[in-house]
């Protein structure tokens, strides 16, 4: 739980405290006096009586009624120091910052258990232990630096780990990024990630609270509870930015079907941001810089044009801005022109627009206003201006200040020359300013903004699904392990997915007669053995009798095959579509295009069940092979509508029947006529 007293507190005790500013208990003391708390502010040292100019109590049984304990202590004195605190000295509030407890032994796990059991009974809230503390800007209860500057607007940050959080606030007082609150949970024994972002959604002020939050996680204790808040406060006017760190696979993974083999717990959490519309980055820089595109004025397309002064750093951003589905539009015509002849010679506008390294701050300001008033196509401006340390660039950067104020159109300032301009970045940055120091970052950072979709729905589309009929095939199914040929067919029939004709037996004329009906050219593949192909359990493009009773006199002598299976022979794209079940998450699907695209270059996109159309066409439409399925090249794309359609479908079918917990249709192919499932796999435990 967390409480008033743990947020602003007005007393506070810090046990362990000492006038060594070197050790956690002196820097705490430091850090609350330094920041100007204005409560009360006790401090209990044993062997101390006077510690930085205040009294210093020998024993927590000394100390006044105190609202928040701050206990800097070896591990093993914490559970009796935070007992009399909670049940003698009315503390409601508690940040353990000792170390040495679960996180290194099971004496360690014990003693956290103590201590949880000590504050849940006194209503009490606990951050950590493990943690370096919490700051805001009511108080700086932490033993470390750097201390940002707190600002009811700035940010609102939340980290797993204490040591990694001070490498992103450095990351983010390069860049000017301000701090409204700065939770370290550590162990996160009672309060973690998950339990701050509900507090901060239960408890939102449209007016009065900060509007980004980024989140440095290691562990999704709870993911429903994760994806609930995260996309209750984005629909109420929040951005979140995270970085999911340890995505390594957990647990016994089955490789038993591509699903297996590409599937992993990393999965999960790139379906669960998706859906939540979590933006997520991969480095401490890219969060900071996604978290600083959020100050700025919001972006409302695609389209960006770049102003400089230097060539180099205009192409690298133009690249990766294309890179990541944006656009840099070529500007021509009368507009153009008439920009070009308001610069110095030389001076090129056609996007990058380069005013060259003479230019003044008045072409600047000239540049900025055509793109504000003149161009219509663009969405948004780039600026990148630094110094070769021949001027001072005070009076270009106020200009960049009053156009940054005055436009409507979002302007990134790109300002590398630190050393060599560090006065004036800093002087531009006080104003209340971000700074994109490497444009490469930046344009990598706000693909990411741009492409991460909006929170999705959690409803369910039972439209096209016999919801009954699925769970009565699974209550029939007898035992764990792969469904049978017939079975997959009847579960996905019961979904309303198209699939391709096909007969298996044992009997070859049977065979033959069926091939006949359909037509050849056929394919046969073997029943029994799950990697078919490895095996030489597939045979294509079968044209005649003879050669199909050649291909089952064969297939029938490989080991484990039970049966023979024939389906027409059907030419189109293939697609792919898969589903995992992750522990905690549910289940995770996977869709692409088949083939080299899934087997190779592991083109897949992930979404979390159940799946909206909104979040199944942003999954499509994220693929890097998507222009193949919107057709390129003068060839004709697929059945868009019909490929979202078999994806939402699947999905609610994992919604009523969780037992599935891996599943492959590879290929669904694309044909002239529309979308059929050509092979599937289907694995249950009940």
């Amino acid at each position: 739980m967390i409480n008033r007293e743990l947020i602003d507190p007005k007393s506070i005790v810090v046990v362990g405290g000492s006038n060594n500013v070197h050790k956690p208990g002196g820097r705490l003391v430091r850090n609350l006096l330094d920041g100007k708390y204005k409560g009360e502010l006790y401090v209990v040292n044993a062997r101390e009586d006077d510690v930085q100019g205040l009294k210093s109590y020998h024993s927590v049984h000394d100390i006044p009624d105190t609202e928040m304990a701050i206990v800097s202590i070896p591990g093993p004195s914490c559970p009796e120091a935070i007992d009399v605190l909670a049940n003698q000295k009315n503390v409601k509030a508690f940040i353990v910052v000792s170390a040495g407890f679960g996180e290194e032994t099971h004496e360690g796990a014990l003693l956290e258990d103590q201590m949880l059991a000590t504050v849940n009974e006194a209503g009490a809230s606990m951050i950590g232990p493990n943690c370096i503390g919490l700051m805001n800007t009511k108080f700086h209860g932490v033993f470390t630096q750097p201390i940002p500057e707190f600002h009811p607007d700035g940010v609102d940050f939340i980290s797993s780990s204490g040591g990694t959080a001070l490498f992103i606030i450095e990351s983010a007082l390069t860049k000017g990024l301000r701090f409204s609150s700065v939770w370290s949970v550590g162990n996160s024994k009672q309060i973690g990630v998950e339990e701050v972002l509900e507090y901060m959604d239960r408890h939102f002020d449209p007016v009065l609270d900060s509007k980004i939050k980024m989140l440095y996680i290691e562990q999704i204790k709870n993911p429903d509870k994760l994806l609930y808040h995260a996309s209750s406060l984005i629909r109420k006017g929040c951005h979140i930015a995270a970085i999911k760190a340890g995505s390594t696979e957990s647990g016994k993974r089955a490789a038993s079907s591509h699903t297996g083999a590409i599937a992993s717990s990393d999965s999960a959490v790139e379906a669960l941001f998706r859906k939540a519309g979590i933006v997520r980055c991969f480095s401490r820089e890219e969060l900071t810089t996604v978290a600083s595109i959020f100050t700025l004025k919001e972006v409302k397309g695609k389209n960006c044009a770049i102003i400089t002064h230097a060539g180099g750093p205009a192409v690298m951003l133009a690249d990766a801005l294309s890179k990541g589905r944006l656009n840099v539009p070529n500007l021509e015509g009368p507009i153009a022109a008439e920009l070009k002849s308001k610069l110095y010679p030389g001076a090129a506008v056609g996007n990058p627009i380069d005013i060259i390294g003479t230019g003044t701050p008045e072409h600047l300001a000239t540049a900025i206003d055509y793109c504000e008033n003149h161009f219509e196509e663009i969405d948004l401006m780039m600026v990148i201006f630094g110094s070769p340390g021949l001027v001072k660039l005070y009076e270009t950067y106020e200009v960049l200040h009053k156009k940054m104020e005055e436009c409507k159109k979002p302007i990134f300032p790109v300002l590398p020359s630190i050393v060599t301009a560090g006065p004036e970045v800093r002087s531009f940055v006080k104003k209340g300013h971000v700074n994109f120091s490497d444009e490469v970052t930046l344009g990598t950072a706000l693909s990411r903004v741009i492409n991460t979709p909006k929170p999705m729905s959690t409803d369910i589309q039972l439209y096209g699904v016999n919801v009954p009929e699925v769970r009565r095939i699974i209550d029939q199914l007898p035992s764990n392990g792969y469904l049978a040929p017939e079975q997959v067919r009847t579960l996905l029939g019961a979904a309303n997915i198209p699939l391709v004709e096909e007969f298996t037996s044992t009997d070859k004329d049977e065979l033959i007669a069926f091939a006949k009906k359909v037509k050849f050219p056929v394919v046969a593949k073997v029943v029994g053995p799950v990697h078919k192909s490895d095996i030489g359990g597939v045979a294509l493009n079968i044209r005649s009798e003879e050669h199909l009773l050649f291909e089952f006199e064969r297939m029938m002598r490989l080991p484990d095959v039970t049966a023979i299976m024939v389906q027409p022979m059907l030419k189109g794209q293939e697609l792919f579509l898969g589903a995992k079940y992750e522990e905690g998450f549910g289940h995770v699907i996977l869709c692409g295009l088949g083939g080299i695209f899934v087997e190779v270059l592991k083109d897949v996109s992930y979404g979390l069940a159940p799946l909206s159309y909104d979040e199944t066409y942003s999954m499509i439409h994220s693929l890097r092979g998507y222009p193949i399925i919107k057709g390129t090249r003068g060839q004709k794309g697929i059945d868009e509508q019909q490929y979202a359609d078999i994806i939402v479908r699947l999905s609610t079918i994992l919604r009523f029947a969780s037992e599935i917990k891996e599943m492959d249709i590879n290929p669904l192919l694309a044909t002239d006529r529309g979308l059929f499932a050509v092979d599937a796999r289907i694995r249950i435990e009940k």
